[in-house]
């Protein structure tokens, strides 16, 4: 563990930094007062003068009350709906709440919902995010409604607006993902915009271990009535992490233009995105260890030195929409992504009780081409007393995956409480492809057509939707090297949607829908526990799955809260079963998951001043029809029995812009096998924080600290796949920023 010298040593750099940047930028500011006040005053007085009736209807559901959630999001086809007038339940988190907490990630972010939970990719430093006890991979995550084309592994949240979650099956909400994940719910991030008041915004900060970032954010509108507005972000963080021996730097430009009219509404999007890891904690996998490990200290990396990932994704997409009349509305949307990655992964595999492991190592090339597209048309009309929301839409991706491998056969033994120094292995192990130019090996075209209508009985009091969407999935995989097709299928499935909710009065909505989701098949992977899977590279049929959900919905005006019931049905994950000489591993999937859970969730700012944001989901799981009936009544891998989140937000009386935070995390026990042998045990985790505002030169001034994990517990945070996630070490966060 780190000596106390050790962790005092970067604060001395830190505070040199945010003093040193803070300074500069307030220096600035001034500047600026002096020599360019009238012009700042004439900004200030045309952005009051601007009124925005054209873009009211498809603008982004206001804030609620504190800021930290919106009052609804994006619904796929549905467009932009308010929490309240929905039978489903969601989630929409702010920029606010992203720049008060300090979240780098999409995964720091969806720490807010006690439905999300978190867990390590397999082998590699992808965030895989369990909603409601069921996986939503990074590829599987939709940019401003569009599937497909944003980063796999890791987001930043520099140029985000929006977290958007969606609980629950939503094929016929969003249509498949690219890459079958998501039956439990479903995220979509929205792109920052240029506000009416302009911003020339700079933010630095600095964590305990000295991983230093600088964030730039510029926000403008010009021309007539604003009509024409541009965002552009530029971010970098780089530097040592909690854990022993691990580095990370990211890099992010992103640029966002749009062009509001009266009738007629476009946007554009550009985002490049760099990640890289030296030395990344990755997970641990049991094999054939009868029971779970005891946890390493926190910032314990039992990952040799040597592994690293390199990550570049460049992306865009625009959309424009028209408002044809008053009740009408078309929309058109595209995008695309271009993704590279290199991997010199690890994989730590366990041979007894005692922490003794095996480390293998494999080098990774994955190459990805996407391209997105939809189109719909939203509208209402009234037929006698009855209005209607009629929506249609069509949606298709287009994948293509070029992906090579090379698997070291040798093992080197380690132990994940006292890790041995592990030389890089030689290439030239269980190889696949070239890795320098890596072949196709995954080709995937899906599309969909999309109806739905809301129909409002009483004044709209009563509102019954039902829809359908058909959707095609043409799925082709390829032989690594050889090109050689292994799979080739195309399905076409119809899944409805029926949903009610009823507003007895103001302030409250009964709720209840019936939705399914539809995921391509899984491919099986070509190596698991550092053994070669005989059936690798198999892809599997597409799978469907069904929900059944009721609640109730309540909006005080400045704090609200949503409870709701629901049951899934899935097919279940398939797993590798290593053999019992640890020499060869087989995929199977087989048997169905049922999902079912309680949530209860609460938002808003009840007393001025004072936020609240949390919330507990209580979850029951079990296995059916499984092989042989062996694992039948089981409760399925890597889902919690319960989860809670308890979030606060107060700004302290009687000192000016001094706010204190805290967040506690806590999650009930799962297991790691299906069998129910191995369990993990519940786990707490307590977050705090606190943010000063204040003016310098006139101009808004923030600093901000932030300590994750602050006893540093040392915890398994999730078993999902099979293998274990362990949670992240104590950090301490300073930053600064200045708005001139």
């Amino acid at each position: 563990m780190p000596t106390p010298a050790r962790l005092a040593a970067p604060f001395r750099p830190t505070l040199l930094a945010l003093c040193c940047s803070l300074s500069f930028a307030a220096h600035a500011a001034t500047v600026q007062d002096a020599n360019n006040s009238q012009d700042s005053n004439t900004l200030e007085l045309g952005a009051t003068s601007i009124s925005a009736p054209a873009i009211t209807a498809n603008a982004l559901p206001p804030v609620y009350a504190g800021g930290q959630v919106a009052r609804g999001g994006q619904l796929g086809v549905l467009g932009n709906q308010d929490i309240m007038d929905v039978p489903f339940s969601m989630s929409s988190y702010t920029e606010k709440l992203i720049r008060d907490q300090q979240a780098e990630t999409v995964g720091d972010v969806l720490l807010n919902d006690s439905s999300v939970r978190q867990a390590s990719g397999y082998a590699n430093q992808a965030q895989v995010f369990v909603i409601r006890g069921l996986p939503l991979n990074g590829d599987d995550i939709s940019y401003n409604g569009l599937y497909g084309i944003l980063p796999r592994q890791i987001m930043s949240t520099d140029a985000l607006e929006r977290v958007e979650v969606f609980k629950g099956p939503n094929a016929f909400i969003n249509g498949v993902t690219p890459t079958g994940s998501g039956i439990g719910g479903g995220v979509n991030l929205q792109p920052k915009r240029a506000d009416d008041v302009p911003l020339r915004r700079f933010s630095t900060d600095i964590s305990s271990d000295g991983r230093v970032g600088e964030h730039l954010d510029i926000g403008q509108r010009f021309g007539e009535d604003n009509r024409f507005g541009a965002r552009v972000n530029l971010s970098q963080r780089e530097g040592d992490t909690g854990i022993d021996d691990e580095n990370q730097r990211s890099k992010l430009f992103a640029i966002g233009l749009d062009y509001r009219g009266d009738a007629l509404r476009l946007s554009g999007d550009f985002v490049y995105q760099k990640q890289r890891v030296n030395g990344g904690r990755n997970s641990v996998f049991l094999n054939t260890a009868t029971e779970v490990p005891k946890v390493p200290s926190a910032d314990t990396n039992y990952a040799p030195q040597w592994g690293a990932t390199d990550i570049e994704d460049t992306f865009g997409m625009l959309r424009g929409e028209y408002d044809l009349n008053d009740n009408w509305t078309a929309y058109l949307a595209a995008g695309a992504k271009h993704t590279k990655e290199n991997g010199r992964y690890s994989s730590v595999t366990l041979t007894d009780n005692l922490g003794n492991a095996n480390v293998t190592g494999s080098r990774i090339a994955h190459q990805e081409d996407n391209t997105s597209a939809m189109a719909g048309l939203n509208g209402k009309f009234q037929t006698g007393p009855v209005s209607h929301k009629l929506n249609f839409g069509l949606t298709g991706i287009w994948t293509q995956a070029r992906n090579a491998y090379d698997f070291d056969l040798t093992k080197h033994r380690s132990n994940i409480y006292n890790p041995s120094d592990i030389p890089e292995p030689k290439p030239g192990g269980f190889k696949g492809g070239d890795l320098g130019d890596p072949g196709i090996t995954a080709k995937t075209f899906v599309r969909s057509a999309a109806v739905s209508d809301t129909l409002g009985f009483m004044d709209d009091r009563l509102l019954i939707t039902a829809g359908v969407r058909r959707q095609e999935m043409v799925v082709q995989g390829y032989a690594y090297g050889t090109g050689t097709r292994t799979a080739n299928y195309d399905a076409s499935i119809t899944t409805p949607v029926y949903g009610i909710v009823f507003k007895p009065w103001d302030h409250i909505s009964l709720y209840a829908n019936r939705i399914e989701g539809l995921a391509k098949g899984p491919t099986s992977p070509v190596s698991a526990g550092g053994v070669k899977v005989t059936n690798g590279n198999q892809t599997y049929a597409p799978a469907r799955s069904k929900q059944l959900e009721a609640g109730i919905k309540v909006d005080m005006g400045t704090y609200g809260a949503t409870l709701g019931v629901y049951r899934i049905e899935q097919p279940s994950d398939g797993y590798s079963l290593i053999n019992a000489a640890g020499t060869s591993a087989t995929y199977i999937r087989e048997g169905k998951q049922i999902n079912k859970g309680v949530e209860l969730n609460i938002f808003g700012e009840p007393l001025d001043g004072l936020r609240l944001l949390g919330g507990v989901t209580v979850m029951d799981t079990e296995l059916k029809d499984t092989q042989n009936g062996t694992n039948d009544g089981n409760r399925a891998i890597g889902v919690p029995t319960f989860q809670l989140n308890a979030g606060v937000d107060w700004d302290v009386p009687g000192l000016q812009g001094v706010t204190l935070n805290g967040r506690m995390l806590r999650t009930g026990g799962q297991y790691a096998d299906a069998a129910n042998n191995l369990s993990l045990p519940t786990w707490n985790r307590f977050d705090v924080g606190a943010r000063y505002n204040f003016k310098v030169a006139q101009r808004d001034v923030t600093l901000g600290a932030t300590v994750e994990n602050v006893a540093n517990k040392k915890y398994w945070e999730s078993a999902l796949g099979g293998y274990l996630s362990q949670g992240e070490p104590r950090v301490a966060k300073l930053s600064a920023t200045i708005d001139f």
